[in-house]
């Protein structure tokens, strides 16, 4: 019980990753705001935890949308008075390949590149910015954003995932710096291959994880229960003198 009684927002938290850090933290007594474009399964994800006696709300948000994030974040201090955590982990991935295409930089749609960049990167700042001035008042709070292993080496084949990935690696430097001196600690994980439907569908298809096992030191591919693990660590006050850190959670695959 790790959690008790602190307000955390998780974006992208009606499925995979997000949802079971939502999970873990309303497990261990946190109220949890679950921000998901998916308003039906934000309201499922919501319910559920609330069937288990732990507390929760939705919010459908895009995350890209500015007036969408700051009226969430005004109702959820409107509600709650304070937020003490931050999941930035929202994001569009190869399970979105039919919206957005995933391709080296010349086959890349200008437009798929701009959205991309706006999901993935453009959520971490948007939800960064209306939050941190509240954590900065309160002085206190941590933040956690979600890049990818694909951030840390070259990857061909989705160069607009690869820029806004290592996008916010560069941006969680930045804000561990700048706000570090008000009690605020900020942290970023490199999920490496996880089974969530982030994999385009391919999550329990047994040829695919095991060509991608094959690739991967610990030879299984992660599930999001261990990435849940890892925000719950740097959340909590066990981690708290760990800031600025880019973690990789990937079995060894960028070793």
């Amino acid at each position: 019980m790790r959690f008790v009684d602190r307000i955390t927002i998780i974006t992208g938290a009606a499925s995979g990753i997000g949802e079971q850090t939502a999970y873990r933290f309303a497990q261990e007594g946190a109220m949890v705001a679950i921000i998901d474009v998916n308003e039906r399964a934000a309201i499922e994800v919501r319910q559920r935890i609330v069937d288990r006696g732990f507390r929760a709300a939705s919010y459908p948000v895009d995350v890209s949308a500015e007036e969408q994030v700051s009226a969430a974040v005004a109702d959820i201090m409107g509600r709650y008075g304070r937020i003490d955590i931050l999941f930035n982990n929202a994001g569009i991935g190869f399970s979105s390949n039919e919206r957005y295409r995933m391709a080296p930089l010349v086959d890349t749609p200008a437009v798929d590149w701009a959205t991309i960049m706006a999901i993935n990167l453009g959520g971490v700042f948007l939800f960064s910015k209306y939050v941190l001035p509240v954590m900065e008042m309160q002085k206190r709070g941590v933040v956690i954003n979600n890049s990818s292993v694909m951030a840390l080496s070259g990857y061909p084949g989705a160069d607009a995932y690869t820029a806004a990935k290592g996008g916010i690696i560069s941006l969680t430097r930045s804000m561990a710096v700048q706000y570090g001196p008000v009690g605020i600690r900020v942290n970023c994980l490199c999920p490496g291959i996880i089974r969530t439907p982030m994999q385009g569908g391919n999550e329990n298809d047994p040829g695919f994880i095991a060509k991608m096992s094959r690739q991967i030191p610990l030879r299984r591919v992660g599930e999001p229960e261990e990435i849940a693990d890892m925000v719950a660590f740097l959340a909590s006050d066990e981690a708290s003198y760990v800031t600025g850190a880019i973690i990789p959670v990937d079995g060894g695959f960028s070793g």
